[in-house]
């Protein structure tokens, strides 16, 4: 695995990432976006990028989320797996069950 988005993107998903993305790898799922890893060249461009800061690199994710949203980012690829780029397969509805059942975030 190479970068994992974490909880401050879930209900936000501001795309910034996807557009600063060179390899097409961050994927949209109904409530947050995903990064694939094998399609991920570390680059680190989406890092920066994101406005809610929720973007870590493997390691760097913090504790309270690395479980959890490590894992989500697996699920979402398992039936996925590596189609090649986001762009040609558009938004996916679908969310790992973790994620779909969270409570709506960011609500004012």
């Amino acid at each position: 695995m190479t970068y994992v988005i974490a909880e401050p993107c879930v209900d936000v998903m501001d795309r910034s990432c996807i557009e600063e993305c060179p390899v097409d790898c961050i994927y949209e799922g109904e409530r947050m976006l995903y990064i694939q890893p094998d399609e991920c060249v570390d680059c680190g461009a989406c890092e920066p990028v994101c406005p809610v800061e929720a973007i870590f690199y493997e390691d760097d994710v913090p504790e309270q989320w690395r479980e959890d949203y490590t894992k989500a980012n697996v699920d979402f690829f398992a039936e996925l797996g590596s189609p090649g780029g986001a762009a040609k397969v558009g938004p996916v509805k679908y969310d790992p069950p973790m994620i779909a059942e969270l409570p709506p975030q960011n609500e004012e």
